[in-house]
């Protein structure tokens, strides 16, 4: 460990500009997937705009509970580019949603680059959305 500690003392440009890079790397990836929302920023939204929640999980998560109205579109078919199911809600907000928020980024950014102009991905998945006892159907 002091290696490294003498290392980054020698070489402070060299660490500086790798966590500069860093930094916008993962600001331009979050901002191609899309806003990512709180479950109660989803919740709002959807109301708000008749938006839809879209479950991404697979069948089995899917049944085992689910936000109530969610559209269930396994990400696997929409990364391969199948959103003929999504057609009719190109005009109103989608919120995706997944197990813990990472696979909704991937898709949206799909969504995004296919037309989809209100896409979100919701932040923390159906585990936030679980943590927050926010009620789901299917359970049981």
């Amino acid at each position: 460990m002091a290696l490294f500690f003498e290392f980054l003392a020698q070489e402070w440009m060299l660490a500086t500009a790798l966590l500069v890079v860093l930094a916008m790397l993962f600001f331009h990836e979050s901002r191609k997937a899309g806003p990512s929302l709180t479950p109660q920023q989803a919740i709002n939204l959807v109301n708000a705009e008749a938006g839809i929640f879209v479950d991404l999980r697979d069948k089995a998560d899917y049944k085992a509970g689910h936000i109530v109205d969610a559209v269930h579109i396994p990400s696997s078919k929409l990364l391969n580019n199948d959103t003929v199911e999504l057609e009719k809600y190109r005009e109103r907000p989608i919120v995706l949603v997944c197990k813990l928020g990472q696979n909704a980024g991937a898709v949206s950014k799909k969504l995004r680059a296919a037309g989809f102009d209100k896409v979100y991905k919701m932040g923390g998945g159906m585990t936030e959305w679980s943590n927050q006892q926010l009620p789901v159907v299917g359970k049981g």
